[in-house]
């Protein structure tokens, strides 16, 4: 058994019409990447934000000071992904159930968190109506089978800062093909910045449904 958390903005009820998972990256912790998305159930009550943590947590440097978290590393990798999976099914099964049955579901994933929401997902009790991939690959260990279920018919956006000192666009832009050959329809959005979120482009992703796309 593991003791997991999660950060909740805004209240769950019948009336909730849309619900964001938002997964952070290596070495973040789920309440401080929680607070980019506190705009949303702000602005909309009907919204609410879900920020799960990773499992393991460890100092940044040192022995003390900061602390993060992390969804995997490649030691005992299959069980720490299993643990997760295991984990956001739980946490999904136990917000949804508050929810009426057509809430739409948001899933974005930074960074680590990408390859977590993608592996997720291929496993999840739900299709979620968007996903998000920010500053993060889409994990090419997954079974070609299961990608292209999860693709399917999914809307599908990648985002990445133009001066992201992890991942280049030429490489974001060779994703988006991969993708493409898997069944899927992604759309690329840049913003001018480096590896982090950035407001305005979370603000243009809400306001559109999902079947729209930044172009």
């Amino acid at each position: 058994m593991r003791t997991a958390r999660y950060y909740q903005l805004g209240q769950l009820s019948a009336a909730t019409k849309r619900v964001w998972f938002v997964c952070h990256g290596y070495g973040q912790l789920a309440g401080y990447f929680s607070r980019h998305f506190a705009f949303l159930p702000e602005a909309d009550p009907a919204t609410v934000v879900i920020a799960p943590e990773g499992l393991s947590r460890f100092y940044l440097t040192g022995n003390g000071g900061r602390v993060g978290a992390s969804w995997m590393t490649r030691d005992d990798r299959l069980h720490e992904i299993e643990d997760h999976v295991n984990f956001l099914n739980q946490l999904a099964d136990q917000v949804l159930a508050l929810c009426a049955a057509d809430v739409q579901v948001t899933v974005l994933g930074f960074s680590q968190g990408t390859a977590t929401v993608c592996r997720w997902l291929t496993r999840a009790h739900f299709a979620p109506a968007r996903l998000i991939l920010w500053a993060g690959s889409f994990p090419e260990d997954l079974e070609p089978a299961a990608a292209k279920r999860l693709l399917n018919g999914l809307s599908l956006t990648l985002v990445l800062g133009t001066e992201d000192q992890y991942i280049t666009l030429s490489r974001m832009q060779q994703q988006q093909e991969q993708l493409r050959e898997l069944g899927a329809t992604p759309k690329l959005v840049t913003f001018a910045g480096k590896h982090e979120m950035n407001r305005a482009v979370l603000e243009a992703l809400a306001s559109l449904s999902p079947a729209q796309g930044l172009s």
